[in-house]
């Protein structure tokens, strides 16, 4: 049986994390229901194996709620830890010294082995090193290839493998493990739409992603390293989009310095026409409790205000208590904040200047004509997506209605704002886009008989990044009998 869901009148995408709170089908179809745009698939926990069942699960739902599905496969990347100690852990003294070394032998309080040579090669004098999430901090006092010496200034205690951040420099190390090159291998064979690529540092990190996905999937580059925050434009404008993986990026940076970090990441991203999704601990108290606090409502709002792409729900979905009304809570939040009359000048705070191109100019204008006419959508035919992101990028106040051919576009539209992508048959001419256009209209809930939309699309068709044409449409009161006819 098949349930048709209208479209989210929510323009922010949420993104749903799984995991053992939410494996099942049933629970994956729960979270969809409650709210959910997009999964994320975590490559960090579990294997390969365990993952083919959810993301056939997740697919199984395009025929069930016909709409297509979009899932985002994210990549573990480099992860630095400290080796083992003697009886698995141990107290550091503040003002102690302490020294990480290349010696496998179990540590003590003075010293513990550093399996990672690359650090050895790259620290300098002064730089810091933070343990266990920034718990514990270090500064290096001095250093040569095998031995760094350090001056405990945050102690606490320590145990084995614990994680070990590095925000001072910038490493050389490749931004894909031995590890990582497999679980991408593993994502694209299963038709994942995004790869999510952590600890980006510089633009050259994404080349070789780029190079193994062979335009099979879309990349988004998280931004959790102070290194790629220097060369943010660059590295927004090699992938397909962006998160704010406030995570380790709380870690290496004051916390003081994320949210004006977020808005800029936000900036940057909308003004070069990238998804941007803002993620971590959005409503963490969530992962135990019901409801979450009202600072955590604010934190999302705030997000939203600043016109991010998408929300994202990590442990809350994953592996919280209360995985659904997680996503319900996001979907309600998303729902007020643009209810708010306020919404729509605040989103616009950010100028978007259209770059000087045919695509952008026909996007700018349709948004304006939209507001003119008071139509009520803006309706997209595209192939790659171009078009769809172009008009999202103008965020404008109608939904944006994407019609394409192509299933593998409409499931990566699912981290875009305010897009509802429909997978249908191309068109041959303009009398068949404009009847499409208004049948598709009526079929998905957008428009009713007697209204308008405006509709965008390339000519000649089946040509990809020809959008060139811009129609109003008013839909007709007798078209109502016949709207069922096959898309």
């Amino acid at each position: 049986m098949t349930i048709a869901i209208a479209p989210r009148s929510r323009k922010v995408r949420v993104l749903a994390t799984l995991g053992p709170a939410s494996n099942s089908r049933e629970m994956i179809a729960k979270l969809f229901e409650a709210g959910a745009d997009a999964f994320r698939v975590n490559m960090s926990h579990g294997d390969q194996a365990s993952k083919v069942g959810v993301i056939q699960a997740i697919r199984s739902l395009e025929a069930e709620y016909r709409r297509p599905t979009t899932i985002l496969a994210d990549l573990q990347g480099p992860k630095l830890r400290v080796g083992k100690f003697e009886g698995g852990r141990v107290e550091l003294a503040t003002g102690s010294t302490f020294v990480l070394d290349r010696d496998p032998t179990p540590g003590d309080a003075t010293r513990v082995e550093l399996p990672h040579r690359e650090i050895f090669a790259a620290i300098e004098p002064g730089a810091r090193l933070l343990l266990d999430d920034g718990k514990l901090v270090l500064r290096v006092t001095e250093h040569d290839v095998d031995r760094i010496t350090t001056m405990v200034e945050v102690g606490g205690p320590l145990s084995n493998n614990k994680g070990l951040n590095v925000p001072d420099v910038v490493l050389p190390m490749a931004a894909l493990t031995d590890k990582d090159r497999s679980d991408l291998a593993f994502a694209v064979e299963q038709g994942v739409d995004w790869i999510a690529l952590s600890f980006v540092q510089r633009p050259e990190d994404l080349m070789e992603a780029r190079g193994l996905i062979k335009g099979k999937a879309a990349l988004l580059a998280k931004i959790e390293k102070p290194a790629a925050i220097e060369r943010l434009e660059e590295i927004v404008e090699q992938c397909d989009g962006v998160m704010v993986a406030r995570g380790d990026l709380g870690v290496e940076l004051p916390p003081e310095q994320v949210p004006p970090l977020q808005k800029r990441i936000v900036e940057v991203s909308r003004r070069l026409g990238r998804p941007v999704v803002v993620a971590t601990q959005m409503l963490e108290s969530m992962i135990q409790s019901p409801s979450p606090t009202r600072a955590e409502v604010s934190d999302v709002a705030t997000a939203i205000y600043d016109g991010a792409d998408a929300i994202m729900l990590s442990a809350e979905s994953a592996a919280g208590a209360w995985p659904v009304e997680s996503v319900a809570m996001m979907n309600a939040i998303g729902n007020a904040v643009e209810r708010d009359p306020a919404h729509g000048d605040r989103v616009h705070f950010t100028v978007m200047k259209p770059d000087p191109t045919t695509a952008d100019a026909m996007a700018e204008a349709a948004k304006g004509i939209a507001r003119t006419v008071s139509a009520v959508a803006i309706i997209c035919f595209t192939t790659s997506g171009s078009t769809a992101r172009r008009v999202a990028r103008e965020r404008p106040s109608v939904p944006i209605l994407v019609l394409t051919p192509q299933a593998e576009t409409a499931r990566r539209l699912g981290l875009l704002w305010g897009t509802h992508a429909v997978h249908t048959r191309d068109v041959e001419s303009f009398e068949e886009m404009v009847a499409k256009a208004k049948r598709m209209a009526l079929r998905h809930g957008i428009a009713k008989a007697g209204e308008q939309v405006v509709v965008m699309a390339g000519v000649p068709f089946r040509t990809p990044g020809s959008t060139n044409v811009i129609h109003v449409v008013r839909i007709a009161g007798d078209e109502l009998k016949d709207y069922g006819a096959a898309g």
